[in-house]
């Protein structure tokens, strides 16, 4: 019996399904490196075969893979965009692979070029499948391929190994684009030289950038992607892209990169849609093509050729551009038929109900048990909500693999008790129970928002909390009521999130200091305008505005969770959840960690059930640098006081003066006779 049956009981009565996927998976990789005479890594080489390469005479030569074509050229700035014989590919095989080979001067570096493919009945022009630089004309807006010369431009890695850091993993999940105060399209060099020192300074040691695959589309978030081997041209080079991730290591922070790997543009120029006339060489045939909800294409992951591309692609990120791993976007839409959209996920019978999809469920277990043979040291995520179990547990014992599933739960809880409960029913079993609840043989991903959270038609956190008077009360000593309200809470809200985790904790790009309003792309409805697809951090670097407390503290919780070695290892232990009172309270480690959600009542001398030893205080949400009160006093150490009743459990109790809506956390020095 597959171990991800026996650490969960409930699961027996599906072991069929998963023990079929599972030899389903076996079966896949067996053939897939033929018999294991060979690596699932040597299967992945798509991309050092097809595309535009530099031959070992200097040459060059292309590829390209096109089953359904009758004939291609290459027309470029080269030969003025017309066919012409000496740029005309040669079919190779019945597989339907396409070459051309050609001399130096038939290309220079910069110049632009695409296919023009012929088939029964049609033709179009189309950018390579495995095209690896696409860029876009500012005049007329259309998207070609660029030559791109490795004799004329290499990147020389000045921190050839790394190893990220996971103990714990704290991600800043950032956008290149919208890292920048101005209104317009930032840089790879720009992120490197303004953001990155920020990353490091808070504390989070990984970035989780979004948008890196060329998209057609800006507003699309970088979700509807077209060349899949392309790192978006509209940041900068590859190059650039290079020394971020190269600098980024020499700080310490290990880059993951937001994998879309679960739908593809429709755009047919651009994209794969029909790239030689046939709509279903990368993609299913017939009603399964296209994701209506999403208006995008669906790959079929049960063609050995697209798990080929895809895999590839895997590879390809992590080899040529050093990244430490992916976090896989959609991974819902890929398992399940309905691609997870009106079906109720309430009990294990949802999961193993034959409306999932085996070909992508295999696909992803192939994906991670590739990305960790080539990079070992290598992160996965999985981006999922219906809470499928085994995504995140080890593919030996029946899972898909991954490191890391997202606690989606947990934001949504967030919304939900923000927009339905008042205050006085914050109950401390709710928010820990929801904050703790996940499966024990998988690490998962906390965080209180994502960029979901922050995009238009949707708020974020603060604005939730305080809306309006965000804009006319957030100056330092003019804060109303909901203001305090507002930062006393947005502080809470994270360290009850950050100091509950099992693997590891996420933040998007300002939400840290409550960046004010939405995330909006230019777009016809708002004028083309970037007012919104920015980050203010001169808002944060105002020591006038109480954005300074949110972001000191955030800066302050990162370091404390980050400066406990193995912090999400060690056990979370319950030591008050009194509802009446609105008190939580739970220790990890040597950490006490202490919450009162009352808004209206302070404690004197409140007491609390603890090992023995003294307590001092590390952090409080109510330091005056952090927008706080300053009602306690940081500088008292906390004696226990010895019960006979609990002698034996070698526990004492500790009496604390809990202010209302305030947190703390306490460090235990343990009692010499401990």
């Amino acid at each position: 019996m597959l171990k991800l049956i026996k650490n969960d009981p409930w699961l027996e009565p599906y072991a069929p399904a998963i023990e079929g996927r599972y030899a389903y998976f076996e079966e896949r990789l067996k053939a897939l490196t033929e018999n294991g005479s060979r690596r699932l890594s040597d299967f992945a080489n798509g991309h050092l075969w097809y595309g535009l390469h530099r031959t070992t005479d200097g040459g060059w030569v292309f590829r390209e893979w096109a089953p359904n074509a009758t004939a291609i050229w290459l027309l470029g700035d080269f030969n003025n965009w017309q066919k012409n014989d000496a740029y005309r590919l040669q079919r190779l095989n019945e597989h339907g692979d396409w070459e051309l080979t050609m001399p130096d001067d038939a290309l220079c570096h910069g110049q632009h070029y695409k296919m023009l493919v012929e088939w029964n009945g049609g033709w179009g022009e189309r950018i390579p499948a495995y095209a690896g630089r696409v860029v876009q004309d500012a005049a007329t807006a259309i998207f070609s391929a660029q030559v791109w010369d490795p004799l004329v431009v290499t990147y020389k890695w000045r921190k050839k190994t790394f190893r990220p850091q996971r103990d714990p993993l704290l991600i800043y999940e950032c956008h290149i684009g919208m890292a920048q105060d101005e209104e317009r399209v930032g840089t790879y060099n720009e992120f490197r030289e303004r953001v990155l020192p920020r990353v490091a300074r808070a504390g989070y040691n990984c970035i989780q950038i979004m948008a890196i695959q060329e998209h057609p589309y800006y507003g699309s978030f970088g979700y509807h992607v077209s060349n899949f081997f392309a790192p978006s041209s509209r940041f900068g080079t590859p190059e650039e892209l290079k020394q971020l991730i190269d600098e980024a290591h020499g700080m310490g922070i290990s880059v993951i990169m937001d994998l879309v790997h679960s739908h593809a543009v429709k755009n047919e120029r651009e994209g794969l849609g029909l790239l030689a006339g046939d709509p279903s060489q990368y993609f299913h045939a017939g009603e399964r093509r296209e994701h209506r909800q999403w208006d995008s294409l669906c790959f079929n992951y049960g063609s050995d050729d697209v798990c080929h591309f895809l895999l590839s692609n895997c590879k390809y990120w992590l080899d040529e551009f050093h990244f430490d791993g992916f976090r896989f976007d959609g991974v819902t839409s890929m398992i399940y038929y309905d691609h997870g959209l009106g079906t109720a996920y309430t009990d294990y019978g949802t999961y193993y109900n034959g409306g999932q999809d085996g070909d992508a469920i295999c696909y992803l277990t192939l994906a991670n048990a590739l990305i960790h043979e080539v990079k070992p040291t290598a992160i996965t995520i999985a981006e999922e909500v219906s809470g499928m179990p085994g995504l995140a547990a080890p593919i030996a014992d029946g899972g898909y693999g991954f490191d890391y599933r997202m606690a989606m739960n947990i934001p949504d809880f967030w919304i939900k008790i923000i927009k339905e409960r008042i205050d006085e029913d914050w109950k401390p079993t709710a928010l820990f129970w929801e904050v703790t609840n996940r499966r024990a043989d998988e690490h998962t991903v906390s965080y209180a928002e994502s960029h979901d959270q922050a995009l238009v038609g949707d708020k974020t956190i603060i604005f939730r909390l305080i809306d309006a008077d965000m804009y006319w009360h957030f100056s330092k000593g003019d804060e109303n009521y909901a203001v305090s309200r507002g930062i006393a809470l947005h502080k809470m809200i994270r360290l009850l999130t950050a100091s509950t985790i099992n693997g590891a904790y996420l933040n998007f790009m300002g939400n840290e200091f409550g960046h004010p309003e939405w995330i909006d792309f230019p777009r016809q409805g708002n004028g083309w305008s970037y007012k919104y697809a920015r980050r203010q951090w001169n808002l944060r670097d105002n020591d006038r505005l109480c954005y300074e407390y949110l972001g000191l503290f955030d800066e302050e919780m990162i370091h404390l969770v980050s400066s406990v070695r193995g912090f999400q290892k060690k056990a979370i232990q319950p030591v008050c959840q009194n509802d009446g009172d609105q008190v939580l309270a739970y220790l990890r480690g040597d950490l006490l960690f202490v919450f009162n959600f009352s808004p209206t009542r302070s404690f004197t001398d409140y007491g609390l059930l603890v090992p023995r030893g003294t307590y001092h205080e590390v952090l409080d949400t109510d330091c005056t640098r952090f927008g706080g009160q300053g009602l306690v006093d940081a500088s008292v150490n906390h004696y226990t006081c010895p019960d006979p009743l609990y002698r034996r459990e070698r526990k004492e109790w500790l009496k604390l003066y809990l202010p209302a809506r305030t947190a703390m956390v306490l460090k235990r020095t343990p009692a010499s006779a401990d």
